[in-house]
């Protein structure tokens, strides 16, 4: 016979915006379940390493998870304030951004991936959430009052809400019938850390390059950057498979010696990248978040802020529920999608249009491009407007 176990909210994925959640409403009078196919602990890494994995998390996404009692749990001496930023374009455009200009401590805190992880395991086992882990997902059927997630070893999880967490293949969106799948880019994302001569004093660098990549750099904590690559696809096999010599040399190259010279550190390592975007992120009795609802081209750098997002808003409308007892009433669910549409949408129109716009081999595209990148650089109230929403 089949053990059921109910509650208000079950949570299916357990990356980091399935952990904020849980530690979000876990303290809002609903009963929670945190369900994931690996055992939700912090990963196991050696303290002299860095993760090659990692967020630039903005100051709306640091404020988020303050307010929960994760950031204050981050080792200070592993993250890192972004002060300033430099986009180049692939003819001489360029554009600049300060957070002393834009009235902030930080445009953005590098933080690793397992740093994040951990602070937020810490806090999902301290609330009084129910964690249900390490567990294969074997259906997800509907009903009028609720949703029921039966789990491989016969135990069922039935909430009056269920909420997608497990990433962009999403089996939970799949299994609810909102068939739609990612639009690969044709690019690969090349991440790896390294040690560099000179240092970084705070500041990112972004090229937009001519074969139609992206390649960022991101400072780490001492005279160390973390790199994402978004290279043509065949490009991107090519740096995988160099010497560390040989990587370091190109990485070096490709961002003019701006920092002298660099030593591979930890990486490379690769993902494929792709676009995501849905007709609706809710529906009968399930909501979607992180990349489960979206995906987006990692250039801005704003793929880990949308599902922080998408964390804060559906944490705080079930915490303002009132008399609405139902976790996953219609009204609720419209209130959410309504408010994440804008911004979602917003974030995914910039960034596909400059990926588009950049990976276009067109001389006359090529100068409109980075004309306008300059034009935008002279004008404070513009670059402002265009790093609100970032910042947020």
């Amino acid at each position: 016979m089949t053990a059921t176990r109910e509650f208000d909210v079950v949570i299916a994925g357990a990356g980091l915006p399935g952990l904020s959640l849980a530690a979000a409403i876990a303290g809002s009078g609903l009963s929670v379940a945190l369900c994931d196919r690996a055992a939700i602990a912090a990963s196991d890494a050696a303290p002299d390493s860095f993760d090659t994995r990692i967020y630039a998390v903005s100051p709306g996404s640091a404020a988020m998870l303050d307010a929960l009692g994760a950031w204050a749990a981050l080792p200070g001496e592993r993250i890192t304030a972004v002060e300033t930023m430099r986009v180049l374009g692939d003819a001489g455009g360029a554009l600049e951004f300060s957070a002393y200009d834009l009235h902030q401590r930080a445009l953005a805190w590098i933080v690793e991936e397992r740093a994040l992880r951990a602070a937020l395991v810490a806090r999902v086992h301290a609330s009084t959430a129910t964690l249900v882990a390490p567990a294969q997902f074997a259906s997800l059927s509907f009903d009028v009052d609720g949703a029921t997630l039966a789990l491989a070893d016969g135990e069922a999880l039935r909430g009056r809400l269920i909420v997608g967490a497990d990433g962009l293949n999403s089996w939970v969106r799949q299994a609810a019938g909102l068939v739609a799948s990612p639009r690969a880019y044709a690019q690969t994302a090349v991440v790896a850390n390294f040690d560099c001569e000179r240092e970084h004093h705070g500041r990112a660098s972004q090229w937009f390059r001519a074969d139609g990549g992206v390649l960022a750099w991101l400072p780490l904590p001492g005279r160390r950057i973390s790199i994402v690559w978004s290279a043509p696809t065949a490009m991107a096999g090519e740096l995988a498979a160099m010497s560390a010599g040989e990587l370091s040399q190109r990485v070096a190259a490709a961002g003019d010696h701006a920092l002298g010279a660099l030593t591979l550190r930890e990486g490379p390592a690769t993902f494929p990248l792709s676009f995501l975007r849905l007709p609706s992120v809710v529906a009968h009795r399930l909501a979607l978040v992180g990349d489960a609802a979206h995906g987006v081209h990692p250039l801005a750098g704003q793929g880990v802020n949308l599902g922080f997002g998408d964390v804060a808003t559906l944490a705080a409308i079930l915490a303002a529920r009132g008399p609405i007892g139902d976790a996953g009433a219609p009204i609720l669910l419209e209130r959410y999608a309504r408010q994440r549409a804008e911004p979602v949408l917003a974030m995914q129109t910039v960034t596909d249009a400059l990926a588009r716009a950049f990976s276009l081999d067109r001389r006359w595209l090529s100068g409109l491009r980075n004309h306008a990148m300059a034009t935008i650089d002279r004008f404070p109230l513009i670059k402002r407007a265009l790093a609100q929403p970032a910042l947020r």
